[in-house]
C-alpha cells in the first residue's frame, strides 16, 4: 500500500478514461477515489463512465462520487457540440463497454474531497482535470482542510499558446473561470499541465495497435475507444500527429513532476467577456516574494511516453 493517496476529478471521455488506468497502473499511489464532473459529458454520465473503466481494469474497490453538475455561475451545463465529436456520443469513443456492477456513490464529491483532505492532508494527491467548480466549492465550505492537501496537479489552461476554446482559453478552464479563479487566487500550492506541454505529448496507432496485440478486454477496448480520439484529432486539429495525452499527463506529473519543467507564477483566470477563461500572470501579485503555481513550459516526451506506455500496457496485459 503506498503513502501518496490520489483522488482524480474527471468529465470522463477518452483521455480520462488513460488517466485512470495511468493512476490505477502506477505503485507509487493509491487512487482512493474518482469525484465526477461535467465538460466532456455530463455528470452522471461521466461517473458511470468512470465505473466502467475501473471495472475494465479490475479496479472495482475505486468508489466514484458524483461532483457539481454545472459552474459556478449557471443552473445548468450544455455539453458543447464539439465534445461529442470527440470523445463520442457516449464519452468513450462509441465503444459499448458493460453496464458497471458498482453502483455510484450516494454521498458528494465534494464532501468526499474535505474527508480525504482531513485524512491524508499532505499525502493527498488531487488531480482535476475538467472544470475547476468541485475544488472551488470544497474551497468554500472547508477551506483549512482544502488547504492541508500536499499536491493539487491540474489539466487546464494555456500561458505561452493559444487556447482550444479561442484565442485565450482552454476548454477546461473555459467550463468555468470563476472556479478556476478562486483556485489560482487561492493560496493553495497547484501546478498547472495546460496545453503547453500536453500539445507536446502525442499517441499515435502504432502505440495503440501495441495495445490491441495483446487480445486482452482491457487491451482491446482501449485500443477501439483511443483510435477514435486519433481520428477526431486527425479531424479537428490535423497538425497534430496523433492524439494529445491531456489528462494523463496531469496524473504522471502529479505523481513524478520531472517529467516537465516549470515557471513559477502568481496567476488568475479572466472573467471579463473579451477574454473569458484566459489564465495569465497576475500584476497585482507579480512582486510577491511567494508563488502558488508551477506552470508548466516542456516536457521529456519520450521519457513520459515511455513510462505511460509501460504503465497502460503492463495493465493491459492482466486484464
Amino acid at each position: 500500500m503506498a503513502t501518496k493517496k490520489m483522488i482524480l476529478d474527471l468529465d470522463t471521455g477518452i483521455d480520462d478514461a488513460m488517466a485512470i488506468a495511468y493512476a490505477v497502473a502506477d505503485p507509487e499511489v493509491d487512487l482512493i477515489g474518482i469525484v465526477g464532473s461535467y465538460g466532456n459529458v455530463y455528470v452522471k454520465e461521466g461517473g458511470i463512465n468512470s465505473l466502467k473503466i475501473l471495472e475494465l481494469l479490475a479496479a472495482t474497490d475505486v468508489p466514484v462520487y458524483l461532483g457539481e453538475s454545472h459552474s459556478l455561475t449557471t443552473d445548468h451545463f450544455d455539453r458543447m457540440p464539439i465534445s461529442a465529436q470527440i470523445h463520442g456520443q457516449n464519452g468513450i469513443g462509441q465503444v459499448n463497454l458493460p453496464e458497471p456492477k458498482r453502483q455510484l456513490e450516494a454521498g458528494s464529491g465534494v464532501d468526499f474531497l474535505i474527508e480525504s483532505a482531513k485524512k491524508y492532508g499532505q499525502n493527498l494527491i488531487f488531480v482535476p482535470t475538467g472544470p475547476m467548480t468541485n475544488l472551488a466549492k470544497a474551497l468554500e465550505k472547508d477551506r483549512d482542510a482544502i488547504l492541508s492537501i500536499g499536491n493539487v496537479t491540474f489539466m487546464g489552461g494555456a500561458l505561452t499558446v493559444e487556447g482550444n476554446v479561442n484565442a485565450y482559453a482552454e476548454a477546461n478552464i473555459n467550463q468555468d473561470a470563476e472556479a478556476a479563479n478562486v483556485v489560482l487566487t487561492s493560496p493553495l500550492k497547484l501546478t498547472m499541465v495546460g496545453l503547453d506541454v500536453t500539445l507536446r505529448t502525442l499517441l499515435t496507432r502504432k502505440e495503440t495497435a501495441q495495445w490491441r496485440e495483446l487480445n486482452t478486454a482491457a487491451g482491446i477496448a482501449f485500443a477501439d475507444i483511443v483510435d477514435y480520439y486519433i481520428d477526431a484529432y486527425a479531424d479537428t486539429n490535423s497538425q497534430l500527429d496523433g492524439c494529445a495525452l491531456h489528462d494523463p499527463l496531469a496524473v504522471g506529473v502529479a505523481i513524478d513532476p520531472s517529467f516537465i519543467t516549470t515557471l513559477d507564477l502568481n496567476m488568475f483566470v479572466a472573467t471579463d467577456p473579451d477574454h473569458y477563461g484566459r489564465t495569465i500572470g497576475d500584476q497585482a501579485r507579480i512582486n510577491d516574494p511567494e508563488t502558488n503555481v508551477k506552470v508548466g513550459l516542456t516536457v521529456d516526451r519520450q521519457r513520459y511516453l515511455t513510462a505511460f506506455m509501460d504503465h497502460l500496457t503492463g495493465l493491459f496485459k492482466q486484464h
